[in-house]
């Protein structure tokens, strides 16, 4: 990507099954702290899998008007929150000129599925033949991304982007285009997701990568992914604007590194995958023996984690076996279009305090997964530059890499 202006991270906001706001969030990370347990807003009768990791006590009425909620599908609800405390942790105040000098670029794999499962309950269940007026516009997965800019009054590009698993990681990467290449200033960026809803979680299960005990990500024994929920939001800054106006800058956002695999729908690629990290370390002017932390894309999946380790192995080359990597999907879940926010806001966190979040839930070592998972309790190692992966079906690759200032 090319561009000479550097991009500040000034602004962290999350919403996870971990907790509420970015610090919960990270502190559950820290703490090694499994959210996956049975839904709540969801009947298990009839799912095979009876787990999911959901975001607690999310009350709506807490955050939004009761006037505006007919608008908001839990997805956008959660994105509008991290947005908000992105934009409060960054200290910006988006008027004036600034306004038409920002933008909102959100992902989402799906959308309003909890919008879209209820009315068809309604429609073809139910048989009652009306729903609710907005079902469209509540759906749309530019849905959080367009509510996120009138909330705040931005008024340069907003739009949301879709590429499954890699959303929020491909959304962050454009973004930060936008702000290298002087076309904004200022950017929100990230992802938000909510698949649950019984059809969700029943799509899900009909893949069969849903595992029905925990995530074990790069165990011997994984059984499969866990659907989770959540957002989350950076905002991205001009360094130079950022540091004139002495923001707190929480990291450079300095390399991103997207692919495609072009081969198959639903198995992964460690070619493909290898070229995005590649590309990331590239963009960012990193050699691989900078990187001291991979927060992996991790699913927990059979055919996903072998290809992943075999994807770090072909990028970093030997340095991979200094690298700790972990998957923080052990504990807040799959998130989906969301996952790769959710992971880079931790990864943030992670570098700032020094501290690698596990991979819980570990028990026996995978011979075909050999590197350092930091299995089950975090560990201080202080790194100046980290790398985060989101890897999605349709081998759409998104990788972004992430250094100290």
């Amino acid at each position: 990507m090319t561009g000479s202006r550097r991009v500040a991270v000034t602004g962290i906001g999350c919403v996870s099954a971990l907790g509420l706001d970015a610090a919960s969030t990270w502190a559950g990370a820290r703490e090694g702290r499994s959210a996956i347990r049975p839904p709540t807003l969801v009947d298990t009768e009839h799912l095979g899998s009876k787990i999911a990791a959901e975001v607690p006590e999310f009350e709506a009425g807490r955050y939004f008007a009761r006037r505006d909620l007919p608008m908001l599908d839990r997805f956008c609800q959660i994105g509008l929150v991290a947005a908000g405390e992105a934009l409060a942790d960054s200290g910006l105040a988006v008027d004036g000129g600034l306004a038409h000098r920002s933008a909102v670029v959100m992902g989402a794999g799906v959308g309003g599925l909890s919008t879209l499962d209820e009315s068809y309950l309604r429609v073809y269940g139910e048989r009652i033949m009306r729903i609710h007026p907005f079902t469209i516009p509540k759906t749309m997965a530019n849905a959080a991304a367009s509510q996120i800019s009138m909330r705040h009054g931005i008024r340069g590009p907003a739009f949301a982007v879709a590429s499954a698993c890699s959303s929020s990681n491909h959304a962050i990467g454009l973004a930060m285009g936008l702000v290298r290449l002087g076309q904004v200033d200022v950017a929100l960026a990230g992802g938000s997701e909510s698949m649950m809803c019984f059809g969700g979680l029943k799509s899900w299960e009909a893949l069969r990568v849903a595992s029905s005990d925990t995530c074990r990500p790069f165990c011997a024994d994984r059984s499969g992914m866990v659907v989770g929920e959540g957002g989350a939001v950076v905002v991205l800054e001009e360094m130079e604007r950022a540091r004139a106006r002495g923001a707190q800058i929480h990291a450079e956002l300095a390399g991103f590194g997207m692919t495609s695999d072009a081969g198959d729908l639903v198995a992964p690629s460690a070619d493909g995958a290898a070229d995005a990290i590649a590309a990331a370390l590239g963009d960012a002017g990193l050699a691989p023996d900078r990187i001291g932390y991979v927060n992996a894309h991790g699913t927990g999946t059979p055919a996903n984690d072998p290809t992943e380790t075999q994807a770090i192995r072909r990028a970093f080359g030997p340095a991979a076996d200094g690298l700790a990597v972990s998957s923080t999907k052990s504990m807040h879940g799959h998130a989906i279009g969301a996952a790769g926010a959710i992971e880079l806001a931790i990864t943030l966190m992670a570098m700032r305090d020094g501290v690698v979040p596990p991979t819980a839930n570990f028990t026996r070592a995978d011979p075909l997964c050999d590197l350092d998972y930091v299995p089950n309790e975090a560990r201080d190692l202080r790194f100046d530059a980290a790398v985060s992966n989101s890897f999605a079906f349709g081998g759409l690759n998104a990788v972004l890499a992430v250094k100290r200032i």
